[in-house]
């Protein structure tokens, strides 16, 4: 390697095992009865047939946002953030967030503590039950009309539920103000 050059990490092809296993399970259904390994190759084909156009789809949307996202910290934009701007950036970051939900809350801890508000925080959380990769196959197990129809759901849900929870809070500090 030569000096002020970084190393790149070798290209691995993760699940290979899996992968192998797939085509020897095939290998072995065809031995058997080729009758139904023809049956279960057509109809995994025909499940691939579907999905690798909303998997296409899927991946282009999060290329095109991670282009407009990248070098951006955009959750800690939102403690400043107000109106509806705010509210879409909530529910923005939340369809786009992964991981265990566990790992985010010392960020939001220190966020809500420079002002991010408990609404965008409920928005955020609500919103992150609509998860981007398995749309491809909730559209398979259920539809397409069911699919757009919860995600919609989910995603007024949150803004809803983001409002409710400002709401209350006002409703709450009015309160105390006046006891």
């Amino acid at each position: 390697m030569k000096p002020g050059k970084s190393q790149r990490p070798a290209f691995q092809w993760k699940g290979v095992k899996f992968l192998a296993l797939v085509v020897t399970a095939y290998i072995v259904l065809f031995t058997i009865n080729s009758e139904k390994g023809m049956a279960a190759l057509m109809k995994s084909l025909s499940i691939i047939e579907i999905l690798v156009p909303i998997f296409a789809v899927v991946i282009f949307l999060m290329a095109v946002i991670g282009y407009f996202t990248q070098g951006k910290s955009k959750l800690e934009n939102l403690a400043r953030q107000r109106g509806v701007k705010g509210w879409l950036w909530a529910l923005f970051i939340g369809l786009l967030s992964h991981g265990p939900m566990y790992a985010w809350y010392p960020m939001l801890d220190s966020l809500r503590k420079q002002g991010l508000r408990d609404g965008y925080i409920t928005t955020f959380f609500y919103a992150r039950a609509v998860k981007l990769p398995l749309l491809p196959l909730m559209v398979d197990y259920f539809g397409l009309l069911f699919t757009v129809v919860l995600t919609l759901y989910i995603i007024i849900g949150s803004l809803v539920q983001g409002w409710l929870v400002e709401r209350l809070e006002v409703i709450s500090s009015a309160s105390r103000s006046a006891s």
